[in-house]
């Protein structure tokens, strides 16, 4: 009898293991560095985690204006252009109006705005279940995408991108 609830325990110490295993799996990074675009002196970094099928995302930027600044995820993992223009237009996989996140219609790449302080410094952070690192959904796939800060803020309503003014910073999306 002992013996049989010793192989019941191990087995099921053995399943736990195999689950918690999988769940670690599961987590993806990526950390990225900004370049400064349109003469600006804008530098950063960004972190995209991905944990249990959600994507937690952390940007953190200085040499900015103070005030009220946009960023998105854009088409094309290309910085090249000086002024930012090389990663296209937004990422909009499921073709919908550019809006706010989370309100009504808006793109997968609508991440939104944030706020430099007096000093320049800014960050901003959020979590979806829109997007993976990878995967086969090219819906939610942002690998190979750009990051684009803008110099103003994103009005959430001119179409198709908001309205922010000069892109300032940029980062490919890459491993």
């Amino acid at each position: 009898m002992k013996k049989i609830i010793f192989s019941i325990v191990l087995l099921i110490a053995v399943i736990i293991g195999c689950k918690t295993k999988s769940t670690s799996n599961d987590s993806k990074s990526l950390n990225l560095v900004f370049e400064s675009k349109s003469n600006s002196s804008v530098k950063g970094t960004a972190t995209f985690t991905q944990k249990n099928g959600k994507v937690t995302f952390v940007a953190k930027l200085s040499g900015l204006t103070p005030g009220i600044h946009a960023i998105h995820i854009h088409e094309k993992s290309d910085c090249t252009a000086a002024d930012g223009s090389s990663a296209g237009g937004h990422w909009n996989p499921t073709f919908k109006k550019h809006g706010k996140w989370g309100v009504g219609e808006y793109h997968r790449g609508d991440i939104g705005n944030f706020i430099a302080d007096e000093q320049g410094n800014g960050t901003i952070t959020m979590t979806t279940d829109e997007w993976t690192i990878g995967g086969e959904d090219a819906t939610k796939n942002i690998l190979g995408k750009g990051l684009i800060v803008h110099q103003g803020a994103d009005d959430f309503v001119s179409q198709p991108a908001g309205n922010a003014g000069a892109r300032v910073a940029c980062s490919a999306i890459i491993k």
